[in-house]
């Protein structure tokens, strides 16, 4: 089954949700909403799935026209953030409830029940209570009553935020193999630049009920049509410097210049504005074109094995993203290095004109 939206627009008190949004997903695709909270996920998907009805615009199935057809009447499963089981009910009999409502016969209820709970590792735990399971369980149990229905839609609404990472990890891959052999539909929204990298497939960057860009997940992530797809498929957001190209010499801030490298050789004269990844930044030379800067430690945000350091200096801030545990104190001065050859140039408009070209790291 395909999918498709064709200009479909929505508004609430007078409030634009969805405006102009065309999208079209291919039977067997996994599918990635990327944006941040309110960035109209949740609404695009309840018009997938017929919650709700678009203001202007179609929906089509197959080619057919459903944008009135109410989501009963249409075969679409959804998962939520929420653990949304039935407390009374034992994990079969919450994962057998949608057989059961299309009173499928009763042996073919288990064997799907049975199916889907191998593949989600649930068959342990089919005659206990919800309440009496894990919270990644207890999520297992939600998704596998989505999935049982075999459905031609499914739609996971940021079905692990709630989640602990090692949990979320798991789950992540578990979904990418379940869906690997399925020839559904399956669109995930999440908040969250690094899932949406772990999850592949295509991913639409939403801002304020727009789409900024669609299309191949490592193609958004590394040629981000605008400054905004770029902030928004960063976390941290990509740090953005103004900066100017005359003859063979590159100037950020008005401060510190370098060479032109062939990377940036085919751009004119003119003023740009500068991108780089924190991921890119290291504390050590890596390349052979790296830009040693000295800059102080504004705050050292330590997460699990790895650490958001924010650094500043007279003419700019910017933040790193680095494997390990790095406890500077504030204003300790070191030296960081940007590799040149990973900068995104970007027109005034915001526009990209230039992605990072490849180079190998400096040998040890």
């Amino acid at each position: 089954m395909s999918l498709v939206l064709e200009q479909v627009s929505r508004s609430v008190d007078n409030q634009a949700w969805i405006l102009e949004a065309s999208l079209r997903f291919e039977p067997g695709s996994f599918n990635v909403l990327l944006g941040r909270t309110l960035a109209g996920k949740t609404s695009l998907m309840r018009l997938m799935a017929g919650l709700d009805r678009p203001d202007s615009g179609r929906v089509l199935m197959n080619d057919q026209d459903v944008t009135g057809v109410p989501v009963r009447q249409r075969n679409v499963s959804m998962v939520y953030q929420q653990f949304i089981n039935y407390p009374t009910l034992t994990v079969f009999e919450n994962i057998a409830s949608p057989l059961r409502q299309a009173r499928l016969p009763e042996q073919e209820i288990r064997r799907r029940v049975h199916e889907t709970a191998q593949m989600l590792r649930l068959e342990p735990f089919l005659e206990r209570l919800p309440l009496a399971l894990s919270g990644g369980q207890q999520q297992r149990t939600a998704m596998a009553r989505a999935l049982v229905k075999d459905a031609s839609l499914i739609l996971f609404d940021e079905p692990l935020v709630n989640l602990d990472y090692k949990l979320r990890e798991g789950l992540r891959q578990e979904l990418r193999e379940l869906f690997a052999a399925r020839n559904c539909i399956a669109v995930y929204a999440t908040t969250e630049p690094n899932e949406a990298l772990a999850l592949g497939g295509t991913t639409t960057i939403l801002h304020e009920g727009r789409i900024i860009q669609s299309g191949p997940t490592a193609e958004v992530y590394h040629q981000p049509c605008n400054v905004l797809a770029a902030e928004l498929f960063s976390e941290p957001p990509i740090n953005l410097i103004a900066g100017q190209i005359v003859g063979n010499e590159v100037s950020l801030a008005g401060a510190v210049h370098f060479a032109r490298n062939a990377d940036l050789r085919r751009l004119g004269d003119g003023s740009y504005r500068f991108g780089v990844r924190p991921s890119h930044i290291t504390l050590v030379p890596a390349h052979d074109d790296d830009l040693e800067l000295s800059v102080l430690v504004e705050l050292a945000e330590i997460s699990g094995s790895e650490t958001f350091l924010h650094v500043r200096n007279e003419h700019w801030r910017m933040i790193l993203h680095l494997p390990g545990v790095h406890g500077y104190p504030v204003d300790t001065a070191i030296r960081v290095f940007v590799p040149t050859h990973k900068l995104f140039v970007f027109d005034s408009a915001g526009v990209l004109l230039q992605a990072p070209g490849l180079r190998q790291a400096r040998s040890a």
